[in-house]
């Protein structure tokens, strides 16, 4: 397999961490310049159809992208340590966790980091200051929540870590591009931030 991915991407570093969770090993690692376009080329997009991080190429030439898709079919292949829940009702609560804080954390985060940084003008048609104070303050919503939830438990979505904190670590730890840190204010979330950065796979991707 190879993994397509840009170094200190966050989408890409979702990928690595499972992948070093879970000790995956002998998969080809392809960087790809994203401030050079190198992911808009003719080829790139002839492969995986669209210019994202990261992409996944099979060995049988079956291409995959979205940074969960592929952390599920690794799921697949590697099932422990499990992710992504044990049955049911598991599976269902770490979803909902996993696209709460990927709709009302990561990606607003993100949006605030690429509209901020003067290094990833590259990436936006135009950088807007007034969506990037728009998307912080949304995600500062969203960490309260966050913080009200961790109050009495160690991770976000199920006894042990999973995909939940990957994408929730990941979306924060973006954003110490621009030298942002979670409000003090929230010791519970900030508590559960430095246990994920504790972990050995955190450093996967940076």
């Amino acid at each position: 397999m190879k993994l397509y991915t840009s170094h200190r991407a966050p989408n890409p570093r979702r990928v690595r961490w499972v992948m070093a969770e879970k000790g995956i090993e002998g998969v080809q690692i392809v960087e790809v310049d994203l401030l050079a376009g190198e992911h808009r080329t003719a080829d790139y997009r002839a492969k995986f159809g669209v210019p994202h991080v990261p992409a996944l190429e099979l060995d049988d030439g079956t291409c995959l992208t979205e940074s969960l898709a592929i952390c599920r079919y690794l799921e697949a292949l590697y099932p422990e340590p499990n992710l992504f829940g044990r049955d049911p009702a598991e599976q269902a609560m770490i979803e909902m966790w996993t696209r709460r804080c990927e709709f009302y954390l990561a990606n607003p985060i993100m949006l605030s980091v690429r509209h901020t940084h003067p290094a990833l003008a590259a990436l936006e048609a135009t950088q807007m200051p007034q969506l990037a104070d728009y998307n912080r303050l949304a995600a500062e919503k969203y960490m309260r929540s966050l913080d009200r939830r961790l109050a009495d438990r160690e991770w976000i979505a199920a006894d042990r870590f999973t995909i939940a904190d990957v994408v929730a670590a990941v979306g924060l730890d973006f954003a110490r591009l621009i030298k942002y840190r979670p409000p003090e204010e929230l010791m519970n979330l900030n508590r559960w931030l430095e246990a994920a950065r504790a972990r050995p796979a955190a450093g996967a991707g940076l």
